[in-house]
């Protein structure tokens, strides 16, 4: 397919910080593991591209919807510095943009589709995963795809969504049609847009944190599109009581309609008070941190864990941040709790799991605030770093 196209393209400077050194997977002047110690200044633009061509084994997709997420704010925020906030993998210049789907337009003559196990012919809705694992490597062999030594991520170190068209590896496609007798029009597009974020709360509440049991009570911080997502994905669980933090009230009330049963002002009242008094003193089974802000939030997990009465809560860290976590070894070890990272999405069958969820009526759609144009992409990401009312503005790519 011959052609041109637009990219939402992030573009910034290789400047490191004193005393970074490269680490065995960058790459010198366009790639790092560690995106805050290196990149600077910056800027989004939107640049021409030739429309790619896919491989064997690959897929043109024609994007329909794409989301803007915090990620994509945060690799565009700078500090009083210049550098970016995001602490991962980053390579720039890259198109933006990892929360999407659309239709299969050409593919490869190796590019099988999972849900039929024939080779994609076009017109496949679908979406994709974000993070592209190599499957060779052993934590790919060992089934922690999110963890591969080879890791490229879409919209981070390539080509993301904020485009009319996108390459894609066949094996991180899943097809929509589950959706199909929900979802009519742009609304099945719209729908699997949410599939990744949605996703990365079931890998981190369900996978990383070992789920929980019907009755279960869980407390999440941070009323962002994954932490919203999560209150979906546990009430559907089964949890009996949801309890969300958050102070911007457009999204405390996003996630009381979502699937949180209480909602917590941390500005307003004292957290651990009102968990456990939520709670008639019990505590939380789960806590899952989504704010990123450690330092802050982590002191009052801790209370809650010590006076409660629940045994063996989880403490699952899924915001990316700097900032260390202040720890009482104590607390862990009395009350048998446990902390866990969460990465990503991949694996396990995350991805499946979430679409079935979603066509068994687990509308994730009201998390969708704003739609926006491509052309307005940029001006929006500017705007999330200051402005906390949207949850998800989402791009319909024309």
């Amino acid at each position: 397919m011959k052609g041109k196209m637009q990219g939402v393209t992030l573009v910034a400077d290789w400047d490191p910080k004193p005393g970074f050194k490269l680490g065995p997977k960058d790459v010198d002047g366009r790639q790092t593991y560690l995106g805050s110690q290196v990149w600077r200044n910056p800027r989004i633009e939107i640049r021409e591209y030739d429309i790619p061509t896919p491989g064997p084994k690959e897929v043109l997709l024609q994007v329909k919807a794409c989301g803007i997420c915090g990620s994509d704010v945060h690799m565009a925020q700078a500090d009083e510095e210049g550098y970016i906030y995001y602490p991962g993998l980053t390579g720039f210049p890259s198109i933006l943009g990892h929360e999407f789907s659309g239709i299969v337009v050409e593919a490869g003559k190796d590019a099988f589709d999972k849900s039929t196990n024939k080779p994609f012919k076009g017109g496949e809705r679908v979406t994709s995963e974000e993070m592209l694992w190599c499957s060779q490597c052993k934590p790919c062999a060992d089934g922690y795809p999110n963890h591969c030594e080879r890791l490229d991520e879409i919209g981070f170190n390539v080509h993301g969504a904020f485009a009319q068209y996108m390459i894609l590896p066949a094996r991180t496609l899943w097809s929509l049609e589950p959706l199909a007798d929900i979802y009519k029009g742009d609304d099945i597009f719209l729908a699997g847009s949410l599939t990744e974020p949605t996703s990365v709360a079931f890998n981190a509440v369900i996978e990383r944190g070992g789920g929980i049991r019907p009755g279960d009570r869980v407390v999440i911080l941070g009323g962002g599109p994954i932490g919203v997502a999560a209150c979906a994905v546990l009430k559907k669980a089964g949890a009996s009581k949801v309890i969300i933090s958050e102070p911007q009230k457009e999204r405390a009330d996003l996630a009381l309609k979502m699937g949180a049963d209480y909602a917590i002002n941390p500005l307003k009242e004292n957290f651990a008070d009102r968990v456990l008094e939520l709670t008639d003193g019990m505590g939380a089974d789960l806590f899952m941190e989504a704010t990123g802000l450690p330092e802050v939030v982590y002191p009052d997990i801790e209370r809650v864990i010590w006076e409660g009465r629940t045994l063996n809560s989880t403490v699952v860290v899924t915001a990316r941040a700097e900032a260390k976590m202040p720890v009482t070894g104590e607390v862990l070890q009395v009350r048998r709790a446990e902390i866990i990272g969460a990465q990503g999405h991949s694996g396990h069958g995350t991805f499946p799991r979430v679409i079935a969820c979603m066509a068994d009526g687990m509308d994730m759609t009201p998390m969708i605030t704003k739609k926006i144009s491509m052309e307005e992409v940029p001006a929006n990401i500017i705007e999330l770093q200051t402005n906390r009312k949207e949850s998800k503005i989402t791009c319909l790519v024309k």
